[in-house]
């Protein structure tokens, strides 16, 4: 499943509160402890964006680094620090991936799906028992493949709509009406304010 880096962090965030405050604090050991429990899954969303994995790692590093000195603009009334960490991971791929040097390395061999699910092993079954990955779980479900390509490309791959009605050969307006009602259905599904 190609969501499951976020349904992680949301499982696993209850315990951020204390230790966003710890990393405010500038403890090491925070850092370890955030690395410990989100740098898998932080090389997971870049490694699937990027497609390289000695990139990936240093992807990384750079988003823990970023978190470390950017620690104290965060605010955890506003969101669960996993979910943000892991937003400022894919945004290091998609920048990289813009980079001169991200465009040169994609166009150097054949994009491949490298998800690696042994990283999850140990993990999956705990999330998919959790009622919130299963709510996501199955407000993802509901979505028609057309839907959930278009959210899956725009979260992994950072794509614009322009630029997935060029990938996917369809209209803009027809791309704009699949991202608008899947936002709209996981929306009414979840009960929450999506956006793209």
């Amino acid at each position: 499943m190609t969501l499951v880096p976020l349904l992680l962090a949301l499982e696993f965030g209850e315990a951020d509160p204390d230790l966003a405050e710890r990393l405010k604090r500038r403890e090491p050991q925070a850092m370890a402890d955030l690395y410990d429990r989100y740098g898998r899954l932080a090389y997971s969303v870049i490694l699937r964006i990027v497609r390289d994995s000695e990139m990936a790692e240093d992807l990384v590093q750079e988003t823990f680094i970023r978190i470390w000195s950017r620690a104290q603009a965060f605010d955890s009334k506003k969101g669960a620090l996993g979910p943000w960490l892991l937003a400022v991971a894919r945004n290091r791929a998609i920048d990289y991936l813009r980079s001169v040097d991200g465009r040169m390395a994609r166009s150097s061999y054949e994009l491949v799906e490298m998800e690696n699910p042994a990283l999850f092993a140990n993990l999956e079954s705990q999330v998919i028992a959790s009622d919130q990955a299963s709510r996501i779980r199955e407000a993802l479900s509901k979505l028609n493949a057309s839907q959930r390509n278009v959210i899956e490309l725009a979260y992994f791959d950072g794509l614009s709509e322009t630029e997935m009605a060029e990938k996917l050969g369809q209209p803009l307006g027809t791309i704009k009406t699949w991202v608008r009602t899947a936002l709209k259905n996981l929306r009414d599904q979840l009960g929450v304010v999506a956006s793209a």
